[in-house]
C-alpha cells in the first residue's frame, strides 16, 4: 500500500483524503477508482450501480489490493469468494476462521483492511461532498436491466462454483467437475403468474 499525498477532488476544493473513502483510495494505491466511482453512480452511458453495489465493489477492490500487497496473485473469483466470506451474515464461523486463517497466514492484515471497508453512506458523502457530483433521474432501460440481471446472474454462478469446488478439494464434498446454474424467476403477487425474468421484461409485464 501507498501513501499518497493529497488529491482535491473537483467538488468543494476539500482533500479528497478528508475523507475515509478518499483515504483509502490512498493508502491502498487504488488509482482510478473515484473516477470510476464517480461514472459508475451516474450511469455515463451504462448501468448505473446503486450506493451499496459501489460500496460492495469498492471493498473488493481494497480487499485485492492487500492480497496482492501480501505477495498473493488472486483472481476475480478468488477476491469474491474472499469478501462474501468475510461479509456475509450468512457465512458459517467455522468457514469464516478458515478464510481469516488462510489470509492472515499469507500476510494480509484483515483486521485492518477490515476496518477500512466502507458503507454505502461513506461512498454517498464522498461522491457528494469531496467530489461534487450529481445525480440526475435514470430512464427505464429494459436492455440495461437485462445486463445488471446478467451480470448478477454471473457473478452469483462464479462464486458458487467456487466455493463448491472448495469444499471439495477440501474432502467435504464427493462431487466431479462442477458448473453452477442460476434460474431468477418472478412472480407476480396479484395474479400468480410466474415467468423468467427476461421473460417478463420481453413481455413488458405480466397478465394482471
Amino acid at each position: 500500500m501507498s501513501e499518497s499525498g493529497d488529491e482535491t477532488g473537483p467538488g468543494h476544493g476539500r482533500p479528497d483524503t478528508d475523507s475515509k473513502v478518499g483515504r483509502v483510495i490512498a493508502e491502498y494505491d487504488l488509482s482510478g477508482t473515484a473516477e470510476w466511482l464517480e461514472a459508475a453512480w451516474v450511469g455515463d452511458g451504462r448501468e448505473r450501480r446503486s450506493l451499496r453495489d459501489l460500496a460492495d465493489e469498492f471493498n473488493r477492490r481494497a480487499l485485492e489490493a492487500a492480497m496482492r500487497d501480501a505477495g498473493m496473485d488472486p483472481v476475480p473469483v478468488e477476491v469474491e469468494s474472499a469478501y462474501t466470506t468475510l461479509t456475509d451474515d450468512e457465512t458459517s464461523s467455522g468457514a469464516r476462521v478458515e478464510l481469516r486463517n488462510r489470509l492472515e497466514w499469507e500476510g494480509v492484515d484483515l483486521d485492518t483492511v477490515e476496518a477500512d471497508f466502507v458503507t454505502h453512506q461513506a461512498v454517498h458523502t464522498f461522491l457528494r461532498k469531496y467530489r461534487g457530483v450529481e445525480r440526475g433521474t435514470p430512464e427505464a432501460d429494459p436492455e440495461k436491466a437485462r445486463e445488471t440481471i446478467g451480470k448478477l446472474r454471473g457473478r452469483t454462478e462464479a462464486v458458487t462454483t467456487n466455493v463448491v469446488e472448495r469444499l471439495a478439494d477440501r474432502g467435504a464434498l464427493s462431487v466431479g467437475s462442477v458448473d453452477a446454474l442460476v434460474d431468477v424467476q418472478v412472480v407476480c403477487r396479484d395474479c400468480e403468474s410466474q415467468y423468467q425474468v427476461e421473460e417478463l421484461i420481453d413481455r413488458g409485464g405480466c397478465d394482471c
